[in-house]
């Protein structure tokens, strides 16, 4: 479902991914794991159309979608970090718009909100405000409304920070039901590793742009003799703390420096 190979991101004289090369089963649930800074983000970017390239290629569910976006950005939904609705639109508002932008049919569309906002456990609250939502229901709209045109592949960047455990693991066990049922391929990124070894079939890391180690949770403790996966992911990746800002602000400022050339 997701191919990729040999991926290069370059800003000037900066790297911030470096020849990374995977693939992601159809239905699966992979997870993408490595410290601040790592490139998981930049990585995510460029498989969903945002960034272009410097070199490598990219497939989703066959197709390129640097040369056929349109087509691409039909086949995946995806949550950032950052919130993306709009507080002054209802909760049903923001599903309906996501579905008439993705030109979701109509009597399709009406079924599926209410389907998914019954599933999320928001049905209740779909006529109200969005700006009244706590972290948690605001995230589960957003994961929602992912699902809503049927997306073959769902990416969620850091889905759940900031979520208490309770939520968190309420939201997973949405998510999974709709990977289960719906078969819709999962590729995540978290620094929870007790979601990642829980929800995962299989986990790649990455540090410093380069791809060091992937398998199942299973493999990757055993190959590096621990007992969890972050004991397993700190004998990689080391203990050193990273500094994500720093690698992004340069990152920026080689960026600038192409764009005044």
């Amino acid at each position: 479902m997701i191919r990729v190979d040999n991926l290069v991101k370059t800003f000037g004289d900066f790297t911030a991914v470096k020849g990374i090369s995977f693939d992601v089963k159809q239905g699966e649930i992979f997870a993408f794991l490595g410290p601040n800074g790592a490139g998981k983000t930049t990585t995510i970017k460029m498989l969903t159309t945002l960034l272009k390239p410097t070199s490598g290629t990219v497939e989703l569910d066959g197709l390129n979608p640097m040369l056929q976006q349109k087509e691409a950005r039909q086949r995946f939904g995806i949550v950032f970090q950052d919130p993306s609705l709009d507080g002054e639109q209802t909760a049903y508002e923001n599903m309906e718009l996501h579905g008439v932008l993705y030109h979701v049919p109509r009597k399709v569309r009406t079924e599926r909100i209410e389907s998914l906002l019954k599933l999320f456990e928001l049905w209740d609250r779909r006529d109200s405000y969005v700006k009244e939502f706590s972290g948690g229901m605001k995230r589960r709209l957003e994961i929602a409304r992912g699902f809503l045109h049927t997306p073959k592949i769902l990416f969620l960047d850091e889905p759940t920070l900031g979520l208490d455990p309770q939520s968190r693991n309420q939201l997973w066990s949405h998510v999974k039901r709709l990977n289960e049922t719906e078969k819709t391929t999962v590729f995540l990124t978290t620094h929870y590793m007790d979601e990642a070894d829980r929800v995962a079939h299989r986990i790649a890391i990455v540090d410093h742009g380069q791809l060091i180690a992937q398998g199942t949770s299973a493999e990757l403790k055993a190959s590096t003799n621990t007992e969890s996966l972050e004991e397993a992911f700190l004998a990689l990746t080391g203990e050193s703390l990273r500094d994500e800002s720093a690698s992004t602000a340069e990152g920026m400022r080689q960026m600038a420096r192409m764009w005044r050339r």
